[in-house]
This record gives structure tokens, sequence and C-alpha cells, in this order.
């Protein structure tokens, strides 16, 4: 297994042994989000910091007390932010709630119906935040432009989406993701779409760096053996990545070599 300290993810300046990285919305209560959470071994959980208790309400149950922050590191995020304002007003709320924590996911959304980033506001609110201090990880289209630029900017990681959030289509766009794979020097991530454990092989054969995912373990019908699946599925993807599949050929190509046999 390559879910070791021998192949760690680097994300600004920590390093990680899990490539998965998971929400911890949608779950029926807070013990079945535990119990998927430690199946599916990610380090990184997000939350989202507008439907999410981290201390902001004493009266609610505190998702710290669940997930304790000395185990996980906590990935605050934007969702359900529409416009730049209420994103840095947010990711600025969740540092102060988290003790001056400066990793955030942003996500800023353009539609209701279908949840694609508003990409102009993603680039201002992204601007924003980087010059007060906050390492950025961005949630975005797949753009190869809009990644790239992302990216110059200053981002510590760029996530595109492989299909719409909480859709489970899987990965729509092979190429794209793959052709900003191919130009970033900082980690890419797919984020939304992931539907079962091939997506997120394929995502990672396709040489992301790692997966972020929540409705495709929360919404499964046994969310802790589809956090499992996904654990390994990353795992098996990166594995297949290094090691370099095969070229892909339009005829067969005999598994035994055929030269020099002996006939009768």
């Amino acid at each position: 297994m390559l879910q070791n300290s021998a192949d760690p993810l680097a994300i600004a300046d920590r390093t990680f042994t899990s490539r998965l990285l998971v929400g911890t919305g949608k779950y029926k209560d807070m013990d079945e989000t535990r119990a998927a959470i430690e199946a599916s071994g990610a380090e990184i959980v997000t939350i989202a910091v507008r439907r999410t208790n981290i201390g902001q309400n004493s009266d609610e149950p505190n998702i710290l007390e669940v997930l304790p922050p000395d185990r996980y590191t906590y990935l605050p995020n934007t969702a359900g932010c529409y416009d730049v304002k209420t994103a840095v007003r947010t990711c600025k709320l969740a540092r102060e709630l988290l003790d001056g924590h400066n990793l955030v996911k942003l996500e800023v959304l353009g539609d209701e119906k279908t949840l694609f980033p508003d990409v102009i506001a993603t680039l201002k609110a992204a601007e924003e935040l980087i010059r007060d201090g906050f390492k950025v990880m961005v949630y975005t289209n797949d753009d190869p432009i809009i990644a790239r630029e992302l990216e110059a900017m200053g981002c510590v990681a760029v996530m595109p989406l492989a299909a719409p959030i909480g859709s489970g289509l899987g990965i729509r766009n092979k190429l794209n993701i793959r052709t900003i794979v191919e130009n970033a020097k900082v980690p890419i991530l797919v984020d939304a779409g992931v539907g079962t454990a091939s997506d997120a092989a394929i995502a990672m054969e396709l040489g992301c760096d790692g997966v972020l995912m929540n409705t495709a373990i929360a919404a499964a019908r046994r969310p802790v053996l589809m956090a499992s699946a996904m654990r390994k599925a990353i795992e098996a993807g990166r594995e297949a990545y290094l090691a370099g599949r095969m070229p892909a050929r339009r005829f067969a190509s005999a598994s035994s070599p055929v030269d020099g046999l002996f006939f009768e």
C-alpha cells in the first residue's frame, strides 16, 4: 500500500499520507460521520462553516468533539456562498473559530441548480484571501486556463470538478483533467462528481494528487463500507499511475512469445 510516508501528499507546508479528503455533511448522525471518516483513512476533513457547528452555536453538537482537531486537519469551506464578500467573510469566521487556522477551501457558486462555480468571483475572492494570508485550496471548473491562473496567483491547490456537486456522474471530461494535471506545479485534486470507487481510481490514474468527496460516501446505502472502498480505490489508482499503464493497442498482443516455438 502507498498510503504511507513514502508517497506523501504535500499541500502548502503540510504533508499527508492519505490522498482521500472527505466531507462531514449528509450523514444520518454524528456516529455514522465518525465511523465513515475513520473507515476512509482520511486525514483532511472539510466542513461547511455556514452549515456546521464548530463552536459558533454553543447549544448544538460540535463537530470538533466528534472529529478531534489533534487527529484531523480541518479544511473549512465556503459552501453555499454566492458572492465574494460572503465567501471571504466565511473564511475569516473559520479562522477566528479555529484559532488562526488559515488553510481553507474556497468555492463561490454561480448557480443554485448546477452548483457550478462563478469563476470570475472565485478569482476575485482567491486574490483577496491570499493577500490576507490564507492558504487557499480552490474549487473551480475543469478549464485548464483558469486552473493555471489560480495557481499563478498563489492558490496552494486547485480542485476542478469532475461533474456537478453531488451528481455522482463520475469524471465527464478526462482530457481536461489530464491537461490541468500535466501543466500544474501545485496539487490537483478532483472535487465533486465522484459516484463510486472506480471514479476515484480513474481520477488518480489520470495523475490527480487526490480526491475530495462527500455525497459519494454519505449517500451510499452503506456509507462506512463505501468509505472503505474509496480508500482502497485511491490507493490502487495512485499505484497504477506511478506504475505506468501499458500502451493501449487496437489489436491483440500475445501474452506469451511466439518466436522460437517447437512444433511437432
